[in-house]
């Protein structure tokens, strides 16, 4: 899979923040989920605490029933620290490595992070979606910015995650009575494509089914690389 080169990851906060600021004009926020959605990809990092190796997964699963069909994994050192809202800088290298080894390109790719629903409307899953140009959402188990009324307790419900009189995401009820999740566009999407593409890859659990495998391998992978020494 193709990463784009948009700019350098070897850059201080104020720069960090400068990039972000002007990459967020060229998110395009709108469309559907594809309407015949058959490759779903899922993201994550897992590394100790305390630790500057970053283990990352990406895992691709066919629909309709989340069949396996690649893993992949990447480690590395991260020097780039710990600044709220800045966090693609310090996980992005190591997830687009990642990505880098994907053998097919997925319709759309999931993250456990923001999308827009960010302090400067460009969060991890809209940083990754850019570089890696293809539909991207943000599922986060957490709020991180914004506000929003009570969500009903059946799968679906949902309700509008407004900043600053802005709709930004949603808070999204993905199993019933289980806590909602905060979904937000990446890229080459829309907030409403962005709910349906969770609703479609969720698979009984709160997290979207992609983002859980890559939960699930990338953990494996640590422990076992941690284990072989």
């Amino acid at each position: 899979m193709k990463v784009k080169k948009i700019h350098d990851w070897s850059v201080d906060y104020r720069e960090a923040v400068r990039i972000q600021d002007r990459l967020k004009g060229k998110l395009i926020l709108r469309g559907r989920a594809p309407a015949k959605l058959e490759t779903v990809a899922g993201a994550d990092i897992s590394y100790s605490k305390g630790d500057d190796l970053f283990y990352a997964a990406v895992v691709l699963l066919r629909l309709p029933d989340f069949e396996i069909l690649e893993e992949v994994f990447a480690s590395g050192r991260v020097s780039f620290p710990y600044i709220p809202g800045l966090l693609t800088f310090r996980e992005g290298p190591i997830l687009l490595r990642a990505f880098e080894r994907l053998r097919r390109v997925p319709d759309i790719v999931f993250f456990d992070g923001q999308g827009v629903a960010h302090p400067r409307g460009f969060g991890l899953a809209a940083h990754m979606g850019l570089l890696l140009d293809v539909p991207s959402v943000g599922c986060a188990k957490k709020r991180l910015v914004g506000t929003h009324g009570n969500v009903g307790e059946e799968r679906g419900d949902h309700a509008d995650l407004l900043l600053d009189g802005k709709i930004v995401g949603a808070a999204l009820r993905t199993k019933k009575k289980v806590k909602p999740v905060y979904v937000s566009p990446g890229h080459r999407i829309g907030l409403e494509g962005a709910r349906d593409a969770v609703l479609r890859c969720s698979a009984g659990y709160r997290i979207p089914e992609p983002t859980r495998r890559a939960h699930l391998t990338v953990n494996r992978r640590r422990r076992e690389s941690v284990s072989s020494g």
